[in-house]
């Protein structure tokens, strides 16, 4: 039986495991010593990954996506994640959200963002699908079971 995520054509070789050092700016509280700190790691950092998700609950970090595609544009991808599986049980309750279901975005959503991708990209930088994103960093990553 497909799992929620295969079902919704997230298969998985597509599932992200990096293996390399990157800096996640969500926390549970934002405070202005985590905004300082994400504001040096944008400067300081190679690559500007955003994967926009169904989970999310604000919206800043696509307005920072697209200050970034202006300001450095080759070191900024944007991606969307159309479904999210929610396996955090601590997660799922804060958000009043069913453990082991999906969250998608509606249609309407996908549209708005796929037009942000396409600005993104107008400026510079790099707009990924879920799946592209997934294929291309995974065959660049050597994993240690691999080795």
């Amino acid at each position: 039986m497909a799992s929620h995520l295969e079902a919704a054509g997230i298969h998985p070789q597509q599932r992200l495991k990096l293996q390399c050092e990157y800096f996640n700016p969500v926390v549970e509280d934002w405070t202005p010593d985590c905004q300082e700190e994400e504001r040096w790691q944008r400067a300081e950092c190679d690559v500007l990954l955003y994967v926009i998700t169904p989970m999310m609950s604000g919206v800043y970090s696509i307005a920072e996506a697209v200050e970034d595609s202006i300001k450095n544009p080759e070191k900024t991808v944007f991606c969307i994640k159309p479904v999210d599986e929610i396996v955090d049980l601590e997660a799922a309750n804060r958000q009043n959200f069913v453990l082991g279901h999906p969250r998608m975005f509606t249609e309407g959503q996908l549209r708005s963002l796929n037009a942000v991708g396409e600005m993104v990209q107008r400026n510079g930088g790099c707009w990924r699908t879920w799946g592209d994103l997934a294929v291309e960093l995974n065959s660049r990553i050597r994993y240690p079971e691999e080795e």
